[in-house]
């Protein structure tokens, strides 16, 4: 079965982009992994909000690579880079990880998040903590008591920059 797998940044302090959406804090200044992971997947799954933003970043930056967008208001739709889908997200999630290909990206954003850990949905998360504290903005992970999954650390690295990156399994359990 594919892995959904989540690779996201976020500052010390939780926050995985400012108030207005904007991510200016991000390291730009060297991959942090980003090919080697992207190599492994061939589908990325996202909130509408995260796909808007993505495009007026300037080009879809995930081409080549199967795409689904989770939108009531949008479901059933198709643009040139993705399929929205709404509707009953955990049974299309459970059929897509059956199929054949690589592992599957979790691109964000906070809602989406969220909706994946309420229901045991994510595999393994890849936390590049950058050396930033922004005081305020979009959390990682929106406070829930019924979040509480356990992770299991599988991999440290670290880089001259400050940044540090994290890989944790989740293990769910319901």
């Amino acid at each position: 079965m594919r892995k959904i797998r989540l690779f996201i940044a976020s500052s010390l302090d939780g926050y995985i982009a400012r108030t207005s959406g904007e991510v200016d804090w991000l390291f730009t200044d060297q991959d942090y992994g980003y090919a080697k992971f992207f190599d492994q997947i061939d589908t990325v799954l996202m909130g509408s909000k995260t796909y808007h933003q993505l495009l007026g970043f300037g080009e879809y930056p995930y081409k080549g690579k199967q795409g689904f967008v989770f939108s009531n208001t949008l479901q059933g739709q198709v643009d040139n880079n993705v399929e929205f889908i709404g509707g009953d997200l955990k049974d299309f999630i459970n059929r897509l990880r059956q199929l054949p290909g690589r592992d599957i990206w979790l691109v964000g954003g906070g809602e989406i998040i969220h909706y994946f850990l309420s229901h045991s949905l994510l595999d393994q998360l890849i936390l590049s903590i950058h050396p930033i504290i922004l005081g305020d903005g979009i959390p990682l992970i929106c406070k829930d008591a019924s979040l509480e999954t356990l992770l299991v650390l599988k991999n440290v690295e670290t880089y001259e920059s400050g940044l540090l990156q994290l890989t944790y399994d989740l293990k769910h359990h319901k």
